[in-house]
């Protein structure tokens, strides 16, 4: 007997930090990830449960031609370029490959009879919090070029949803972190701008020391709070978004977070016990449009799809990427 072929589903920007443990994610659910990825910020050696297809998003005919290929059931986008600081200096990029890349895979979508898409958001489409927790009816008011290209993006999903019948699902994320327990796969990025990773490259020795920006805000200890969610958790999140949208639910926009916030502090004073190094640190002037604090409601997600986060304490969190960490930066 032959052995069945998986379903197929296509993971744009498979190869990257968060679309890697998707498909992991993906393959221990029984589908195949095919990893689409221009390994412009991705890693060869992540794409471990699919096959990888080298191609940009903004290369229609490469698009349709894997499509073609794996004739995939559904689609992760994961693609995008999230650098906040760059995306103020240089917009072009931003739009040109946010916006104008997500649009050129949803007509390649169209073309190919593919009408169901898992978007990785983000909670950067809020700005500026007016309620803390923010839930899903908060305002989205972005003030930089990165949120707004992801806002641009929603708002397409939702005419494409009304104009041609797409079914989507939004997902909002707080601050993604942590590593696969199996630490095959890990946080790797090339500038490194996340707290965690630089925080553990300080323990190492691999950096002097780590820049607090900002001390004298009005939190506990002065310095920023944000909600820190565990990456496998976001990958499990896909998973019951594509199945969900499998089953036929309607269009939807979820929030991913714990809820609960840990302080650039609490940052460094768990990653140095965990790690039993000394962890310098140096405080800087606070970065403009930062926001004191950053935590999200995931109480629609948790009702609706029955999500619920494994890794909630900042201890576990901590924990997998050093295991992964310094394995794989030494």
């Amino acid at each position: 007997m032959p052995e069945k072929l998986k379903p197929t589903i296509l993971v744009t920007g498979g190869a990257g930090y968060i679309g890697a443990h998707a498909c992991k994610a993906l393959s221990k659910a029984g589908y195949l990830p095919v990893a689409y990825d221009n390994l412009v910020y991705g890693h060869r050696r992540a794409v471990k449960w699919g096959p990888l297809e080298e191609g940009e998003i903004c290369n229609r005919d490469r698009l349709e031609a894997v499509m073609v290929k794996y004739k995939p059931m559904a689609v992760m986008h994961f693609t995008a370029y999230t650098y906040v600081s760059e995306s103020v200096e240089n917009p072009s990029k931003y739009y040109r490959n946010n916006v104008a890349g997500t649009l050129t895979l949803l007509e390649a979508m169209r073309t190919g009879g593919i009408d169901k898409i898992i978007f990785s958001s983000t909670c950067a489409t809020y700005g500026m919090p007016k309620k803390i927790p923010i839930s899903e009816n908060h305002p989205q008011n972005p003030i930089n070029p990165y949120g707004r290209s992801k806002l641009m993006i929603e708002w397409m999903l939702q005419d494409f949803a009304a104009a041609y019948h797409l079914k989507y699902v939004s997902l909002r994320y707080f601050n993604a972190a942590g590593a696969d327990p199996d630490a095959e796969i890990g946080e790797n990025h090339d500038p490194e701008t996340h707290l965690i990773p630089l925080v553990l490259d300080t323990a190492l020795g691999k950096r002097d020391h780590i820049e607090i920006y900002g001390a004298d805000y009005d939190t506990p200890d002065g310095t920023c709070i944000r909600d820190y969610i565990h990456v496998t958790d976001l990958a499990d999140a896909h998973l019951l978004a594509l199945e969900y949208l499998l089953r036929g639910g309607q269009s939807e926009s979820f929030n991913l977070g714990n809820g609960s916030g840990f302080s650039v502090r609490e940052v460094i004073q768990t990653a140095s016990r965990i790690t039993g190094c000394d962890i310098p640190s140096v405080e800087s002037n606070r970065r403009a449009g930062d926001p004191p604090i950053l935590i999200g409601s995931s109480d629609k997600i948790q009702t609706e799809l029955k999500w619920k986060p494994g890794y909630q304490s900042l201890d576990s969190i901590v924990e997998t990427a050093w295991r992964w960490h310094k394995v794989n930066h030494e």
